[in-house]
């Protein structure tokens, strides 16, 4: 037969088996391209998918611990002041989780000194593109008293502060217990009156520019015999009425101590002169002298009192001299107040009041 194969229309029926070959292969590409696409996206959404579960875990850990430890998650968007909290932080003011928040209505849950320190911290963060952390009372729009630990941060965008953040943490039972701790480490557990060591650490700031006017050192006459007579129980009923009494009678006093067994010490400001502070002294031997009722005795006790005046001295001289004015009241007949004066020397010899 004759060759066709170079005949136009031989030529035409090539072209049409190789582009009918070429057809088939891009159908073959295409499907094998569009398999391994389906096979990416479905690997890509397992993956997302498995992130997912693992976001959400991490989001559940985290929610427990910060439910556990009382600390919740806070920002404002500025300048609109829009908030937004986190779980903890509407439980932390006893607020309905999600409710909508109006700033201007959560700051008044602030008492004043907490919520003017706030808001200074506030205004020189923000100035300064800084933060800041503030322990802080609030009461709940419950009605309840708590303290919150806040931590905030600054954030800007060209320089320009566009929200603030951070955390905001229950310390209620933290700071109750360092008030706690505080009180023991400054006040007598037994009275309630402040302890040797803040007496000391008053007295001490006389060099520091805080000035006293008087110190009263006071013994309770008749308490040695009270105690070994009627025991440890009676005694520190004793001790308890006195210390009422004592603080009782020094209404502008600065300081009122117990600073051993049964000694007391009185600091005076300077706005009283030699006259009022004998009229307290006075007052203090008065009510000392009272009957005391403990545990069903009815007994007396009495108060020996020395007095220095700050011009006298030094601290450390303030309480030798007063010292000194106490044993010589004592030696006068108890249940009386001594004044000590510079010129009598140190020797136990005192100018009677």
């Amino acid at each position: 037969m004759p060759d066709t194969s170079c005949t136009p229309k031989g030529m035409a029926a090539q072209a049409g088996k190789r582009a009918g070959h070429d057809s088939a292969d891009d159908h073959r590409g295409d499907a094998a391209t569009i398999a391994g696409l389906k096979a990416d996206l479905a690997a890509q959404a397992a993956l997302i998918a498995r992130q997912e579960v693992s976001l959400a875990h991490s989001r559940k850990i985290f929610d427990r611990a910060s439910a556990a430890a009382r600390i919740g998650v806070w920002e404002c968007s500025l300048p609109d002041e829009r908030l937004t909290w986190t779980d903890v932080v509407y439980d932390l003011f006893d607020l309905p989780r999600g409710s909508a928040l109006d700033r201007s209505e959560i700051v008044k849950c602030y008492p004043r000194e907490s919520r003017k320190a706030l808001t200074t911290l506030r205004s020189r963060a923000i100035a300064e593109r800084n933060g800041f952390t503030l322990d802080a009372e609030i009461t709940t729009l419950a009605g309840h008293c708590r303290w919150i630990r806040i931590t905030a941060t600054v954030e800007c965008e060209a320089g320009v502060p566009v929200r603030i953040f951070g955390m905001k943490q229950d310390i209620t039972e933290e700071k109750i217990l360092s008030d706690r701790m505080r009180y023991l480490a400054e006040f007598d557990a037994m009275t309630g009156l402040a302890n040797r060591a803040r007496f000391q650490a008053r007295l001490g700031h006389v060099e520091e520019g805080r000035p006293l006017g008087a110190l009263l050192l006071i013994d309770l006459d008749g308490f040695k015999a009270v105690n070994d007579t009627f025991g440890h129980v009676i005694g520190d009923e004793c001790l308890k009425e006195a210390a009422l009494r004592l603080a009782g009678a020094c209404g502008e006093a600065e300081l009122v101590a117990r600073v051993g067994g049964d000694e007391f010490a009185v600091l005076l400001g300077t706005h009283l002169d030699r006259g009022a502070v004998s009229g307290v002294a006075r007052g203090i031997v008065e009510a000392m002298g009272k009957p005391v009722a403990a545990c069903g005795q009815s007994l007396r006790l009495g108060a020996s009192i020395g007095i220095a005046f700050a011009e006298a001295g030094q601290p450390c001289d303030l309480f030798a001299q007063a010292d000194t004015a106490l044993y010589a009241a004592k030696a006068a007949g108890r249940n009386t107040f001594r004044i000590f004066k510079a010129e009598a020397g140190m020797k136990g010899r005192s100018a009677a009041a």
